[in-house]
């Protein structure tokens, strides 16, 4: 006997019921709900496949651009999900991927985010956020007071005054930083006599009534895309995001930043903003703020840091002196979703001082109205949802005293793995960790030796060699499931400031452990072993040399 497969209907029933009725415990969709509630790691690890699959063949999966006429049960589509999308997603919170940024997320962040989304709120105004907008505000309050340090008199005049803000919330890191710089060109270019600001009469009229020739931004070498992207959608010019080079431990070159500073003023070019890094992406390096914050100062600029990655370590009073400086900044962009252990899509920036963001203030009648609360009204973002509920959350579960074993633990634990890079003759430590993050490289120790009396072009040709060493066995490990580092390239001053290919990890995952880091250096000194046959015969003669 044929059983006809089952079909959906599009019918009114159909339709109130997804709106009102929710799965049954013993649906797909309810199995999968109480399995993630019960062991999120074993729900990933049963259902993400290990073995990669070619981009190009998941993509004949998602190839049909017809939005279906036939509606699928809740369950089929469930299964679809399973199999082609959750399959080949990636285990960022498997403890031996220890490439990603993001990481394992604490067990309570599931139903409160399922809570969250159940909730819809839109924290652009009060009539679709009420206690949410509170709630931010306070969030907004406890991340700059982490960052700035005031007393309680100064947080009950300003958390919750309608006509200032401490900060905003946003998606991540690269609005934060546009947000930022945002303030900082319409501060510069603010209105004066006749002219009516920047943000009515734009740039070209500002920089005529101001007589500046150009403006510009400076930052070190490691500086995070997103500063270009702010300098495009800003008008300033992404050439005008000037890359200053860094030290042997990457941090900004301040006698190379005070070269610049003089050479911009020299050419009537107005410094908008210097960006200081706390936690660089590559390698976790850190700026010397303090300095900075001075030469900023000296020269009446906006004084931003971009601690995307790094804010998080203020909440250890082990190693909160590490980004010393940074409360004299103007303004710092911080992730929650990376170093705070919240979901994606919880990025913010603070202002030291809460009139800051009257230079960006808006209103609409109809959504935004003038003397309101609405938050709205100082975001570049309009719509957005409540994840600052999940960061309040965190602080609250978490507490500081938690963060700062998290923190503790995992800058630690990059010491421990740096450790055991330089005990491994055939393995290079290329960037100590400051933070949670390191780089490093295969280089077998006969080639290390080379490599100290070989001349420039010498060098050149088997760092080239090397680099081919380094995408072979990132790409082999990465494929084999078992583990995962990530991969860049960087300046090495040793190799005449040439850009070496390195592994690049971040030890942020709390389930990390040592013995996992054990493991995923003895891979890849099998795969290593496997990779030297496929080396020209160049690297071969050294080898035997």
């Amino acid at each position: 006997m044929i059983h006809k497969k089952r079909q959906a209907q599009a019918t009114p029933e159909s339709l109130h019921q997804i709106f009102t009725i929710p799965e049954a415990p013993d649906s797909t969709l309810g199995r999968i709900e109480a399995e993630i509630s019960q062991n999120l790691n074993g729900f990933l690890a049963n259902h993400i496949v290990a073995t990669e699959k070619p981009l190009a063949e998941i993509e004949k999966d998602f190839a049909d651009s017809k939005i279906p006429e036939q509606p699928q049960y809740v369950s089929d589509h469930t299964h679809h999900l399973l199999d082609k999308l959750i399959s080949q997603s990636v285990h960022t919170s498997a403890p031996s991927f220890i490439g990603h940024m993001t990481s394992a997320l604490p067990y309570f962040q599931l139903p409160l985010s399922k809570l969250m989304t159940g909730l819809n709120q839109n924290l652009v105004k009060i009539e679709t956020s009420k206690a949410f907008t509170p709630l931010e505000r306070q969030v907004l309050g406890m991340m700059h007071r982490m960052v700035y340090q005031q007393n309680d008199g100064f947080y009950q005049q300003w958390m919750h005054s309608a006509e200032h803000s401490l900060g905003a919330f946003c998606s991540g890191g690269t609005v934060a930083n546009i947000t930022a710089l945002w303030v900082a060109r319409n501060t510069l270019l603010k209105p004066e006599g006749e002219f009516t600001g920047v943000a009515k009469q734009g740039l070209v009229k500002a920089l005529k009534h101001y007589g500046y020739d150009d403006i510009a931004i400076l930052v070190s070498e490691r500086g995070h895309y997103s500063l270009k992207k702010a300098a495009d959608i800003l008008g300033i010019g992404r050439d005008n995001v000037i890359a200053v080079k860094t030290d042997t431990n990457n941090r900004i070159n301040l006698s190379a930043l005070k070269a610049e500073c003089k050479r911009l003023k020299d050419n009537n070019i107005k410094l908008m903003a210097i960006v200081g890094i706390a936690g660089t992406t590559e390698t976790g390096s850190i700026d010397p703020l303090t300095e900075m914050a001075e030469i900023a100062k000296q020269y009446q600029c906006h004084f931003h840091v971009d601690a995307a990655w790094g804010g998080a370590t203020l909440l250890s009073n082990k190693y909160r002196s590490l980004l010393a400086g940074i409360e004299l900044a103007d303004s710092v962009t911080i992730d929650a979703h990376k170093q705070m252990y919240v979901p994606m899509g919880a990025g913010l920036v603070v202002f030291k001082n809460p009139e800051s963001v009257a230079a960006i203030e808006h209103h609409a009648e109809y959504i935004l109205r003038k003397g309101s609360k609405d938050l709205g009204s100082h975001t570049l973002e309009g719509s957005r949802p409540g994840m600052a509920m999940m960061v309040y959350a965190s602080m609250h579960i978490i507490s500081r005293p938690g963060y700062e074993m998290l923190i503790n633990q995992s800058i630690d634990k990059a010491k421990y793995f740096a450790d055991l890079i330089d005990c491994e003759a055939d393995f290079e430590l290329v960037s100590k960790p400051e933070l949670c993050l390191l780089t490093y490289r295969y280089v077998p120790q006969v080639v290390q030796q080379y490599l100290q009396t070989a001349n420039s072009q010498q060098r050149s040709e088997i760092n080239d060699l090397l680099d081919q060493l380094t995408r072979f066995i990132q790409k082999r490990q990465r494929e084999s499931g078992k583990s995962f580092v990530s991969r860049t390239r960087i300046e090495v001053e040793k190799y005449d400031g040439s850009k070496v290919s390195v592994f690049r990890v971040v030890l942020a995952n709390p389930l990390t452990t040592n013995e996992i880091l054990d493991e995923i250096l003895k891979e890849q000194k099998l795969l290593a072993a496997e990779s030297l046959q496929f080396l020209p015969q160049v690297l071969s003669k050294v080898l035997k040399s």
